[in-house]
């Protein structure tokens, strides 16, 4: 499996915003310690994505409004362009995780909150299909949050799918996450939006580290009855800094 990260990601200074819990100093370098003593991961360093790449999902003057934030732009470019990464080798059969932010699916075509910039997994599927490795994809985001970025900038792809999944206690949120898998399409593509803000610490207040570990093997057995294996992740939410590196390994071992 390999893990996309850049230093830069634990740069807080891109973010005026003292309740950006997205942009908390140092949130990703406890995940990356906790992933890179797990010791078979490898990490790969990505590029930011280019201004054309953002065009196709967002609207020019979204682009611009986040432009005029130089600091924000250069880290949400560089989001976009680790999950272009993780979507580029993931076509190739190997999964990938990408370790990034600011998080992004609450990015709309012309518009965000909660955190977001550019939807970092949208623009990576729609790279995708713009040079014809995909026609279809199936999208899953666990975050707490439903990822109505996703389902704006995707609404006029039919064949991209995108399935938030719900459930009031973790046992009927498995059930009905393995469900809808079983009955999913075939498509060339398993996408994640990997939020862990529903931890039992966090605010979501359900799952246990062990529910992230089947939420992954879920997932994995979805992409294994696809026949390619082609799946990424990309990360969104998740703000309880002391157990988010063990959630999002737990995740990643079922994912892998």
């Amino acid at each position: 499996m390999r893990l996309i990260f850049h230093e830069a990601f634990n740069d807080s200074s891109y973010s005026e915003d003292v309740y950006d819990n997205a942009a908390v100093p140092n949130r990703l370098s406890g995940v990356m310690e906790v992933l890179r003593n797990e010791g078979h991961y490898s990490v790969e360093e990505p590029s930011p994505a280019t201004r054309a790449d953002l065009l196709t999902g967002h609207s020019e003057a979204h682009v611009a409004a986040v432009e005029a934030k130089p600091a924000l732009f250069a880290m949400a470019s560089l989001a976009v362009g680790a999950s272009i990464l993780a979507a580029d080798l993931a076509i190739q059969g190997e999964p990938t995780f990408a370790c990034v932010r600011p998080p992004g699916h609450h990015a709309s075509r012309s518009s965000s909150w909660g955190h977001c910039s550019f939807n970092n997994l949208a623009l990576a599927l729609i790279r995708l299909r713009d040079v014809g490795l995909i026609r279809s994809a199936f999208v899953v985001d666990f975050d707490l949050h439903t990822g109505d970025g996703t389902v704006d900038v995707l609404r006029s792809w039919p064949d991209a799918h995108v399935f938030n999944p719900w459930g009031d206690t973790p046992a009927d949120y498995l059930r009905i996450l393995e469900e809808r898998l079983l009955h999913a399409p075939q498509v060339d593509i398993l996408a994640v939006s990997a939020g862990f803000d529903a931890y039992l610490h966090d605010l979501g207040r359900k799952f246990a580290t062990d529910d992230y570990f089947t939420i992954g093997r879920l997932l994995q057995a979805y992409a294994i009855r696809l026949g390619h294996q082609r799946r990424f992740a990309v990360l969104e939410g998740g703000y309880y800094l002391p157990d988010l590196g063990k959630n999002v390994l737990a995740f990643c071992r079922g994912f892998e």
